[in-house]
């Protein structure tokens, strides 16, 4: 019995160590798609021993989800794909300022939210893809210049409805106003040779196959189409390059203001700025490192070099609901 009673207390004494000792779990929602962002949470966790718990599903529903589950949440970690997400999420008080040096000193300026709630982790081009059968790169300039006459009937867009396109107009809204920015829109309206796509893809299929000549796109929906179909007669051509610059996007992440973890979630979001984490989290969707000394993948380095718009990305959140209205009156659908 002696012996028991003496096993029991040293049991005891040794199990809040191992309860300090078991791993945490962190809550992660994610818009990104699970098998573009599990390397990057099992790399993590073999280097330090925190777990995941991870939800991904379409931006607006987890925005909704993390919303209406208010102090019950618990959630750690928001990542989501497009600034307007982040700055809409932000602004719901979903998210809270993140102090971090290293998150700072990573992340440009134009890539992270002025109050630090949300930051930069991979960036995206939104720029133009043309039929190189059809017309030579000499005859495209800006995402302006595709609203004049002479590209009537030869423009494919996808839908307005997209975030992508409605941070686009928000950022150029920004630089033009509204009036002129309006009569931008109207012209590529104009211009369509079809009814605007349901996505990227299916407006640079419409590209190759001759119905238009020229579109506009995320750049890694263009890598995406050209790894399966390489001979498609498909070219990037950076836009701007003597105005504002290409129109650069983000995804990116922030701290989710009822995180039973916050310590443990600012090391993860540290640690994805970091010169590893950098190159794998871009690459696996042909993105660019946010970092300026991390080159990015060589597939996505031979689309060349451009100069990107230096636009603090908070003005496409800000500006969002009036890119929207503008959209609509413009009838851009």
């Amino acid at each position: 019995m002696k012996k028991l009673a003496l096993a029991l207390l040293a049991f005891l004494a040794v199990q809040p160590v191992l309860m300090a000792a078991d791993p945490i779990t962190l809550t992660l929602y994610s818009s990104r798609k699970a098998h573009l962002i599990e390397p990057v949470l099992e790399l993590y966790t073999k280097q330090t021993g925190v777990r995941f718990n991870l939800h991904t599903g379409k931006p607006g529903p987890i925005l909704e989800r993390l919303a209406a589950a208010g102090k019950n949440g618990g959630a750690d970690i928001l990542l989501t794909v497009d600034a307007g997400n982040l700055w809409h999420a932000a602004e719901r008080g979903l998210l809270v300022p993140v102090d971090s040096e290293a998150l700072v000193q990573s992340v440009p300026a134009a890539l992270r939210d002025p109050e630090n709630r949300w930051f930069g982790l991979s960036k995206r081009a939104r720029t133009l893809a043309y039929n190189t059968e059809k017309i030579s790169p000499d005859d495209l300039s800006s995402y302006e210049d595709l609203a004049d006459p002479k590209w009537k009937g030869r423009l494919c867009l996808r839908t307005s409805k997209k975030v992508y396109n409605q941070s686009l107009v928000a950022t150029l809204i920004a630089h033009h106003g509204e009036e002129v920015t309006e009569e931008t829109v109207k012209g590529w309206v104009a211009n369509l040779a079809a009814e605007p796509f349901s996505n990227d893809t299916k407006a640079l299929q419409a590209v190759a196959m001759g119905q238009c000549d020229v579109t506009i796109v995320n750049t890694y929906y263009y890598g995406r189409l050209m790894r399966k179909e390489p001979d498609l007669k498909l070219a990037l051509f950076w836009p701007n390059q003597d105005s504002q610059g290409v129109h650069v996007n983000i995804s990116g992440g922030g701290l989710l203001a009822l995180s039973k973890h916050p310590q443990e979630a600012q090391a993860f979001l540290e640690w994805l700025a970091q010169p590893e984490a950098q190159g794998l989290f871009a690459e696996l969707n042909l993105e660019y490192p946010v970092r300026k000394d991390i080159p990015p993948a060589p597939e996505v380095q031979a689309w060349g070099e451009f100069q990107g718009d230096s636009l603090n990305l908070a003005e496409a959140g800000r500006l969002q609901a009036e890119a929207v209205r503008l959209m609509d009156r413009a009838g851009y659908r």
